[in-house]
């Protein structure tokens, strides 16, 4: 089977999408008689795998550092790469086009003349992200929908990361659905922790530990008021803030400055994620506090992973799939989000009954084992559809002729 991966981000990156990306990369490429090529924009690093091939789109002054979500260097980006996939769609006889984010319009397109069968991969709603982006689109909010609607409809299958995605599609009348959840690819889960962070940054209390990209959607404005609340409290608890580009750093820093907790938030910048449990071990409580977006963060999963306490906003982004039995889950409000961190500084057994059930809600069903095992059954029914609509259009084919 030849399979084209469409993948209009840089790639690869340590970040949410391109590590989903790589995840489905590892499964196909271990399947029997299967070789991927890949189309990825310019920036990333190379991925050292079998029986796959890489196209990259060409390297301009204004296609560099794009980042998450819709911009006038994504489209640019996406210009270009649509080029490059039509010469390689021309060139080649694909069997199926595994498309995610915008590039499933790409594959619309190529299905509708070219007669390529697509999969949609969903991390998100592009709709919801277009008019969150930018409200001023919320005119148009409709017409987004429909688009996507179709995109839906018209896939052999969708694959969402998240209920929320999956309920999005049966909306829609995907033809089949399944839901490729995030996993933890924590090295070490139970790695142990060394008191680096706190050696280091002189702290003395627990560790407070965000670990991400520090878009607005990620609700590290609520992050830092809730700190600032329960720091008037407690003196027991330090922020470690570990990712972001220096722009977002700067101004969140800046921030903590006027909220007057600087001494209390420590920023430490982007970090290899092949370290994330040597990180994640150093921390008492993890927190994600998103506060837009229906698909559940990545990051939840090693969170969870890791045996530690997990603190999180009460938002259908999380209680999609996890309760209070795993995670904290607090108000989405700076006062009700302080409450929640406090409410873990100062109970220990709380911590540890969460970090235990949190542990073993990740490795029931969130591990590569579990990721390869649902990949693997959709493809092999994707294989056994596109062998039957091949069959059925040559026996057609013959009953006309004769």
């Amino acid at each position: 089977m030849k399979i084209l991966v469409l993948a209009p981000h840089p790639f690869f990156q340590n970040r949410g999408t391109p590590i989903d990306v790589l995840l489905v990369l590892k499964v196909l490429v271990e399947r029997e008689d299967t070789h991927v090529d890949l189309v990825v924009y310019n920036e990333g690093e190379d991925v050292g795998l079998p029986n796959l091939k890489t196209y990259r789109t060409p390297t301009l002054f204004f296609t560099r550092n794009i980042r998450p979500g819709f911009s006038f260097k994504k489209l640019v980006a996406d210009i270009l790469m649509f080029y490059i996939v039509w010469g390689l769609v021309k060139k080649n006889r694909y069997d199926l086009i595994h498309a995610g984010e915008e590039s499933v319009f790409f594959a619309m397109f190529f299905k509708l003349f070219y007669k390529i069968p697509y999969v949609y991969d969903l991390d998100s709603s592009i709709a919801q992200q277009l008019v969150e982006k930018m409200p001023y689109l919320s005119f148009f909010s409709s017409f987004f929908n429909m688009l996507e609607g179709q995109a839906i409809r018209y896939s052999i299958a969708n694959l969402p990361v998240c209920n929320a995605l999956a309920e999005l599609c049966r909306k829609n009348k995907s033809k089949k659905t399944v839901t490729i959840h995030d996993i933890s690819q924590l090295k070490n889960p139970a790695a142990a922790p060394t008191g680096k962070f706190k050696q280091k940054l002189g702290i003395k209390g627990l560790v407070l530990l965000y670990c991400g990209n520090l878009e607005k959607y990620q609700g590290i404005d609520l992050l830092l008021e809730s700190c600032a609340i329960a720091c008037k409290q407690s003196e027991n608890v330090d922020l470690v803030i570990i990712g972001g580009v220096q722009a977002d750093i700067d101004f969140y820093r800046s921030k903590a400055e006027d909220l007057g907790i600087d001494h209390k938030t420590h920023f430490l910048g982007p970090k290899p994620f092949d370290k994330l449990d040597e990180f994640l071990a150093e921390a008492d409580i993890l927190v994600a506090p998103r506060i837009r977006g229906i698909n559940t963060p990545m990051k939840v999963f090693p969170y969870l992973h890791s045996g530690k306490a997990v603190l999180l906003t009460d938002i259908y982004t999380h209680n999609q799939i996890l309760t209070k039995n795993e995670a904290f889950l607090a108000p989405n409000d700076p006062k009700g989000f302080a409450e929640g961190i406090l409410r873990l500084v100062n109970d220990t057994s709380l911590r540890e009954r969460l970090g235990r059930n949190g542990h073993a809600f990740v490795e029931k069903s969130h591990t590569f084992k579990a990721h390869r095992e649902r990949l693997n059954g959709v493809y092999d029914w994707i294989e056994s559809q596109i062998q039957w609509q091949r069959s059925n259009s040559r026996r057609i084919k013959s009953i006309m002729v004769n």
